[in-house]
């Protein structure tokens, strides 16, 4: 594998894990919402989450197929430049569902 492809994958997985130290133990969505430092530090994750993403799938010589690419890309770039249009729910929605199963499939790529 590319050792820029293999960067990428470890920021996605390095991203994650971030956002999940951030969170409370208590995954609590109130909490979450009244912390501005952390709202603030997990969509920062997640604009270089998309970022990685967006380098894995324009890199000529990559064949790798991350499941959902175009919507994770859409959301980093909603971030970044219509941050006034993501709400704390979407974020949230994101951490609890999205982002257990794209780390699981992350370090399957990065096995294969």
């Amino acid at each position: 594998m590319d050792n820029r492809i293999n960067a990428w994958l470890e920021d996605i997985i390095r991203s994650i894990d971030e956002i999940d130290d951030f969170l409370p133990e208590k995954r609590n969505f109130l909490e979450y919402q009244k912390d501005l430092k952390t709202k603030k530090a997990v969509e920062r994750n997640i604009e270089i989450i998309g970022e990685a993403v967006s380098r894995i799938s324009k890199h000529k010589d990559c064949d790798i197929e991350i499941k959902n690419a175009q919507k994770i890309i859409g959301t980093r770039n909603r971030i970044a430049h219509e941050y006034d249009s993501i709400s704390d729910e979407v974020i949230w929605t994101i951490i609890v569902k999205e982002l257990p199963g794209l780390k699981k499939e992350i370090k399957n790529l990065k096995e294969e």
